[in-house]
């Protein structure tokens, strides 16, 4: 029974139409359908660009401005570069004119301070004469002790001055400072120079025939307490002193 109802199904009137079409081969399909993908293609680009158009962008023009843009960015990266040697070239030219003039500020401040040492000296030879020390064969004048810049540094000035009697002669010999201090509270004797720096000696040895200035910076340890300088000055071959002086330490001015 079941297969006479399918046989009636498949083969009577009732049964579903066979529809028969021609065979076409997937060349034939793309060749047909290609124009009309092409037209599509080129439809929508059109839509696009005449949309970018029509809100003010343009390609072409966009192209362009980037193109002058990126000469521009170039441009301004070296004249950067340019600027920035130029402004390293200025800060070092500046270093060396600031040095420059700390150079020549130290200068100026010596050549004054030597200027106003001449002008002390010349005071003093003009009115040596009026004066009795000139009876001495040989004077200390304006001796001075002083702090100088550093902990334990003092500066030391004195002026040699050889007799009227004296001056047709050379007088050669040597320096000795003995500095008296405190140092944890216990008396302290030190003598300039030192003898085992034979160098320090030779800085101490004296020759002149009229006078000799003398700048001497002695350093301490920076612990000690100054108290008192004696000068001693001896004439070369002699083991006594020619002249002897004592002075206290003086605060700065």
């Amino acid at each position: 029974m079941k297969m006479m109802r399918s046989f009636r199904r498949k083969f009577s009137i009732s049964a579903p139409r066979l529809a028969v079409r021609p065979h076409v081969p997937w060349y034939v399909r793309w060749a047909i359908a290609l124009p009309f993908l092409v037209v599509i293609g080129m439809a929508v680009m059109w839509a696009y660009d005449s949309g970018l158009e029509l809100a003010g962008f343009h390609r072409s023009q966009a192209e362009k401005e980037l193109s002058e843009l990126r000469d521009q960015v170039q441009s301004l990266q070296e004249e950067n570069a340019k600027l920035t040697n130029q402004i390293a070239a200025f800060e070092r030219q500046g270093q060396i004119e600031r040095a420059s003039d700390v150079e020549v500020s130290a200068q100026v401040k010596s050549l004054n301070d030597e200027n106003a040492r001449l002008k002390e000296d010349l005071l003093f030879f003009e009115n040596l004469p009026l004066t009795g020390t000139r009876e001495a064969e040989l004077s200390i004048h304006r001796l001075k002790i002083e702090p100088d810049s550093l902990p334990g540094e003092y500066h030391l000035r004195m002026l040699l001055v050889q007799s009227v009697q004296q001056r047709g002669r050379e007088f050669k010999g040597a320096m000795l400072l003995v500095v008296n201090g405190e140092q944890d509270g216990n008396k302290v004797v030190l003598q300039f120079p030192q003898a085992d720096s034979p160098q320090d000696v030779a800085s101490y040895q004296l020759s002149f025939k009229y006078y000799q200035r003398v700048d001497k910076v002695i350093k301490l340890p920076p612990e000690m307490a100054l108290e008192s300088v004696e000068v001693r000055v001896f004439e070369r071959g002699m083991q006594e002193p020619r002249i002897t002086r004592t002075i206290g330490l003086q605060p700065v001015s």
